[in-house]
C-alpha cells in the first residue's frame, strides 16, 4: 500500500480553529501527515512535534463513539500526565478508564481523590496558580461560579451531544456554551411502600388520602414523608409541589435556558403554593412536619412508618437493605399543572489553566463519553447514566427506568450564581410558613420575592 507524506503549516493558532481557551498548536508549527492509499480520516497518523493531531481532532469536536488507539504523545512539551479531581465514590469506575486511555495514549491519570464538599472552592483557588487539576468531577449547578471564575474551558461536543439525554447537555450548557461531558442524571421521585399502598395515585390529594387510610388503619404514623431542614426548609425537595402551581423559579426560555432577571415564583402561582405550605403544615394537616428532617424521614420510612417517602436515589439502597417492597411512582400534582422536580446533571469539566489541554480534552470528550465508561460509571455508583444507550441498558431495571422517565420531565437546577441568592430567603420563608408563623402566606411569599429581586438588583 502506497503512502504518501505531506508537510503542513499551522496558519493559524488552534485556539481559532477549536474556538477553545488557551492555544497549544501554534502558528507556524510544522505537522508531518502520512496517508496511506485508502486509508479513512480516522486511520491518518498525524505528528505535530510531538503533539498528536488525533487529539487536536477530537478537541474540535465530533468523533466517533469508541475512542481510536494512538501511539502518539499529547500536547508538545506538556507533561504525559493529566491530573483528574475525583471522589472516592467514583474513583474506582474512573481508574478502569484512565488505565485504557495511558494504553492507548501513553498518557497518564493521576486520579487525586477530594472531600467533595471542599473541591469547588479549593478548585477556584488553586487553578490559576497551576496546582490545580486538567479534568474535574462536578454538579452542573457549580457551572456559573465556576465560569465567572474563568476556571472552566467549553468543549466541544459536536455530533456526540445528540447521543445524551437532552436534559443533561442542556444542564451542561452556560451562556450558549457546552463546558461538560455529563455522565449521570438524578433527581427526586415519589417512592412508595407497596405493601401499604398497593396502586399509584397521580394527585397529591390523592396519595395523602392513601396514605391517611393506611394511618387511619393503625398501620403506619405518618401518612407522607419530606425531610425539612430546621432552618431551610427543603425547596430543593419541595420543588416538583411548587412547580405544579405554576411557580418556577426564574422564567425560562424555549430553549429551556434560564432568565435570571425574572423571577418566576413571584406570581399568583406562588401565592397559592405559600397557601398550600400553610394547610399542610404544623397548623393544618401536618403533611409537611417541621420537626421531621432528612434523617428522620428516612428512618420512618425504613421502619414501614409511612407509605411515601418523597427522596431521590441515593436513599434506594437502604429502602431495598431493608426488604421493603417499593415502586417509584411520578411525582404527584398538587397545584394541576405537571410537577417538574429539579434535574441534576453530574459531569466532567476541563480547567481552562491545563497545560494539558489536548490530552485533557481527548480524555473528557472522546473516552469518558464511551458507552464503556458511562456503564461502568453507572455499576459504582447507581445513578441513571446521561448517555441514551447505557440508560437503556441500565433501564432493565426498573428503579433506573422510573428516576430516568421522571427526570426526563424535570428541569435542570439553574446553574447562575444568581441562584445562590435564592435560597436562603426561599428557605425560610417556607419554614415559617410551614411552621404556621405567617398570618398572610401569599402576603409572606411576596415580601420573599421581593428581598431576592432586591438582591439581584442591588
Amino acid at each position: 500500500m502506497k503512502a504518501f507524506t505531506l508537510v503542513l503549516y499551522i496558519t493559524r493558532a488552534a485556539r481559532g480553529i477549536c474556538g477553545r481557551q488557551g492555544t497549544s498548536i501554534e502558528k507556524g508549527t510544522p505537522m508531518t501527515v502520512q496517508i496511506r492509499s485508502g486509508a479513512t480520516r480516522r486511520a491518518f497518523t498525524l505528528s505535530a512535534v510531538g503533539a498528536s493531531a488525533a487529539i487536536a481532532l477530537a478537541a474540535c469536536g465530533g468523533g466517533s463513539t469508541e475512542p481510536a488507539a494512538s501511539s502518539a504523545p499529547a500536547d508538545g512539551g506538556a507533561s504525559a500526565t493529566i491530573t483528574m479531581w475525583t471522589d472516592a465514590e467514583r474513583s474506582p469506575a474512573l481508574k478502569e478508564i484512565a488505565d485504557k486511555f495511558e494504553a492507548d495514549k501513553g498518557i497518564k491519570v493521576d486520579l487525586v481523590v477530594k472531600d467533595f464538599a471542599a473541591v469547588r472552592d479549593d478548585f477556584i483557588t488553586q487553578a490559576p496558580s497551576g496546582k490545580g487539576p486538567d479534568v474535574l468531577v462536578a454538579p452542573h449547578d457549580w457551572l456559573g461560579t465556576l465560569v465567572q471564575n474563568g476556571v472552566v474551558a467549553p468543549i466541544q461536543l459536536g455530533d456526540k451531544s445528540a447521543e445524551f439525554a437532552e436534559s443533561s447537555v442542556q444542564a451542561m450548557t452556560y451562556d450558549g456554551q457546552v463546558y461538560g461531558v455529563p455522565y449521570a442524571i438524578e433527581n427526586v421521585a415519589l417512592v412508595r411502600n407497596a405493601e401499604l399502598v398497593g396502586e399509584t395515585h397521580e394527585s397529591f390529594d390523592d396519595v395523602v388520602a392513601a396514605g391517611q387510610s393506611v394511618v387511619d388503619a393503625g398501620d403506619a404514623e405518618y401518612a407522607f414523608l419530606l425531610g425539612l431542614d430546621p432552618k431551610q426548609a427543603d425547596p430543593y425537595h419541595a420543588y416538583p409541589l411548587q412547580t405544579s402551581f405554576g411557580a418556577p423559579v426564574f422564567e425560562q426560555g424555549d430553549d429551556g435556558s434560564y432568565d435570571v432577571s425574572q423571577l418566576g415564583m413571584n406570581n399568583d402561582g406562588g401565592q397559592e403554593f405559600a397557601q398550600f405550605l400553610a394547610d399542610n403544615g404544623d397548623k393544618g394537616t401536618r403533611v409537611f412536619n417541621s420537626n421531621i428532617t432528612g434523617d428522620i424521614a428516612k428512618e420512618k420510612f425504613l421502619a414501614g412508618e409511612s407509605p411515601y417517602f418523597l427522596t431521590g436515589p441515593w436513599n434506594v439502597p437502604a429502602i431495598e437493605e431493608a426488604g421493603i417492597d417499593f415502586s417509584v411512582d411520578a411525582l404527584p400534582s398538587a397545584g394541576g399543572e405537571a410537577a417538574q422536580p429539579f434535574v441534576g446533571v453530574n459531569g466532567f469539566l476541563v480547567s481552562s489553566y491545563t497545560k494539558n489541554e489536548l490530552a485533557a480534552n481527548e480524555f473528557v470528550v472522546n473516552y469518558l463519553s464511551t458507552e464503556a465508561a458511562q456503564d461502568a460509571l453507572f455499576d459504582q455508583g447507581g445513578r441513571p447514566p446521561a448517555l441514551l444507550a447505557s440508560f437503556e441498558k441500565a433501564a432493565d431495571d426498573e428503579v433506573i427506568k422510573a428516576f430516568g422517565e421522571i427526570g426526563a420531565e424535570g428541569v435542570p437546577m439553574p446553574a447562575a450564581p444568581e441562584m445562590q441568592a435564592v435560597w436562603a430567603d426561599w428557605g425560610a420563608t417556607e419554614l415559617s410558613l410551614i411552621k404556621g408563623n405567617e398570618s398572610d402566606p401569599a402576603a409572606a411569599w411576596t415580601k420573599m420575592s421581593e428581598n431576592i429581586e432586591a438582591k439581584f438588583n442591588g
